[in-house]
């Protein structure tokens, strides 16, 4: 499969201006009536609701992301745009039927990394990750965490390395389903500290994955933040470190993975905006530019923030860039972890 890298949507190419005059004047019609056609047809779109489709069931993270999302484009733009869940198989059956829907600008998916890693969990994808979609803009991001309970000896990250490396048979970790980020970011630590014995205990969510630590079934957890952190402010549990570039602000006193002694050590729920590709243009620049407008509002910023995410005001470039460079960073975790391909 060859890969892409160019951000920009794969229209087919329009005519010039100067052909485009050529061709009204040959017809028969004004120049200056056709392009003012052309320019009020352009500024019609969205003429329609646009469906931003998330991969998953409703009440998960991207699907409160996106109802966050399309709620504010609504009221900045005067347009509708409406959230439509297509969960199942990994998040495989949304991106399918969004990387199949008409391009033309009213069926946008919204991914999360699952969009990345199920090019090295999968055998066989119903679409393309490095061709059926461009980038629209980036939304925003939730760090994963690693926590234990309060009474729990482990203090630091490599003091549970230490104490999981001593008593082998009694130390594991509960994570959300396989391919998830927090799942992971478990084997990528299990690589790095050389600890293939520590047990992985997956469970169907990530509130049963605290729920097994609440319970002391596991000795850690490892999964999003949202969940993990009312546990965390009430003190029922202690988190060791985050896995972001920066201290979450609410936890000032938890160091990130680096800090812990984990340099290049970033795991995230990541939200992003995708349309099939040969969307037009015009119609892509556009979202990009309606996105980008309303994350950059105070109320859009609170509002995800107290859901556990930070905003990422990205646009399609930088987008694109991180979903394709995520593809092989998790295919290389996969293959390293030995985790067998679904």
């Amino acid at each position: 499969m060859k890969t892409r890298t160019a951000p920009a949507a794969t229209a087919p190419a329009a005519p010039s201006r100067r052909r485009v005059v050529t061709g009204a004047l040959a017809a028969g019609i004004a120049a200056p009536a056709f392009l003012r056609a052309q320019s009020a047809k352009s500024a019609a779109y969205p003429e329609r609701p646009v469906k931003f489709v998330v991969a998953n069931t409703p009440g998960g993270p991207s699907d409160l992301v996106g109802r966050f999302i399309t709620a504010a484009l609504t009221q900045s733009t005067g347009k509708t745009f409406i959230v439509e869940n297509r969960g199942g198989a990994g998040g495989n059956i949304g991106m399918e039927y969004a990387a199949h829907a008409d391009p033309d600008g009213y069926t946008i998916l919204l991914a999360t990394n699952a969009y990345s890693v199920n090019y090295g969990l999968y055998r066989h994808l119903p679409y393309d990750p490095y061709w059926d979609f461009v980038g629209v803009s980036e939304l925003a991001t939730s760090p994963n965490t690693f926590a234990v309970r309060a009474e729990a000896p482990a203090q630091t990250m490599k003091q549970f390395v230490a104490l999981a490396r001593a008593n082998p048979d009694t130390y594991n970790c509960s994570t959300p389903p396989i391919g998830t980020t927090a799942q992971l970011q478990f084997e990528l630590l299990k690589i790095r500290e050389k600890l293939p014995q520590l047990a992985d205990v997956v469970f169907k969510g990530g509130g049963d994955a605290i729920t097994a630590l609440l319970s002391s079934t596991v000795q850690m957890t490892s999964g999003s933040l949202a969940p993990a952190l009312p546990h965390i402010k009430s003190g029922t549990l202690r988190c060791l470190a985050v896995s972001a570039a920066a201290r979450w602000p609410d936890l000032p006193d938890v160091p990130t993975m680096e800090e812990a002694g984990y340099p290049d050590f970033v795991s995230a729920v990541d939200c992003v905006l995708l349309a099939p590709a040969k969307t037009p243009a015009e119609r892509v620049k556009w979202l990009e530019t309606q996105t980008l407008k309303i994350l950059s509002t105070e109320q859009t910023k609170q509002r995800l923030y107290k859901a556990g995410f930070l905003v990422r005001a990205e646009g399609a470039a930088a987008a694109w860039a991180r979903v394709i460079r995520e593809i092989d960073e998790f295919k290389r975790i996969i293959d390293q972890a030995g985790i067998q391909k679904l």
